[in-house]
């Protein structure tokens, strides 16, 4: 039953993260209603983007890409209302997250642009960060709701900021990943136990809290997703595309969507993006 702290929350994607954010809302207390382009047989999933406006107030968007986003939001304009507080955590263009904006505001809608760090097991033990870039009196009104799925609420500043932080953020993640792929690499072909190279990183300058997520299951060679390489390749190409329209050079940045492209040509797009390093 609803009391006075319960809201209306609408998550639009179902993925392997907005279906465990969706889950740690409602826990939360709040009703939640979805939707996803594939069905799902999930407690109030509704038949639109649309109909998920119509329902709530406060949109949470986990989609794949710009296509995605900018489709759930023109299906979900005539919804909107000066009631309605639109929350972007898709990783997309800087481009489509200020053309989602604009299509919130145009209603009245608040809108905040709010991507996150943290895969499959962050968003599941509610302990994602979340990166929003907006007006903070909106912010403030959906912290809870935040709250709900992550262990800290980051203000970075305006709407296409928190997106530019976290594609660069991405970016350092897929390159170390990539390094840690190729030093592994060197260690098996030296004949070396591949559990020594993570005994030799655990008290090196260079140790970090991904490489002993990554690195275990790449010696394994368990690539089950908890980010995708599709979707790592996608932000990789924001970046260089950043990078290209400020006059940058970013050579590390190119060799990594390079060899992330080849292992999507060769089939492993779906697998997690540390699959960046297998060796042919």
């Amino acid at each position: 039953m609803s009391n006075s702290t319960t809201k209306q929350v609408g998550v639009i994607g179902l993925g392997i993260i907005g279906s465990r954010v969706a889950a740690n809302v409602a826990k939360a207390g709040h009703e939640v209603y979805v939707w996803s382009r594939s069905p799902h047989a999930v407690p109030n999933f509704l038949s639109s983007p649309r109909e998920v406006a119509e329902t709530t107030t406060i949109l949470q968007i986990f989609v794949r890409d710009d296509a995605a986003l900018l489709a759930a939001m023109n299906d979900m304009q005539p919804a909107l209302t000066p009631r309605h507080i639109v929350m972007n955590h898709a990783t997309v263009s800087p481009q489509a997250t200020l053309k989602a904006a604009e299509i919130a505001t145009r209603q009245g809608a608040g809108f905040l642009d709010a991507p996150f760090t943290g895969s499959k097991m962050a968003a599941q033990n509610a302990k994602i960060v979340y990166y929003i870039g907006g007006d903070e009196t909106l912010l403030d009104q959906v912290r809870d709701i935040l709250s709900a799925s992550g262990t800290q609420v980051m203000h970075v500043g305006k709407i296409g900021d928190a997106t530019v932080l976290k594609i660069a953020t991405n970016a350092i993640t897929a390159v170390t990943v990539k390094g840690v792929a190729e030093a592994l690499a060197i260690t098996r072909a030296q004949g070396i136990e591949p559990q020594k190279l993570l005994e030799a990183l655990q008290p090196n300058a260079n140790y970090a809290p991904l490489i002993g997520m990554k690195l275990p299951a790449m010696i394994q060679q368990d690539f089950e997703a908890h980010f995708s390489l599709r979707n790592m390749l996608k932000d990789a190409d924001f970046a260089r595309d950043l990078a290209a329209k400020a006059g940058l050079s970013v050579p590390a940045i190119d060799a990594m969507a390079n060899a992330m492209r080849s292992q999507l040509d060769a089939g492993h797009g779906d697998k997690d993006f540390s699959v960046i390093g297998l060796q042919p």
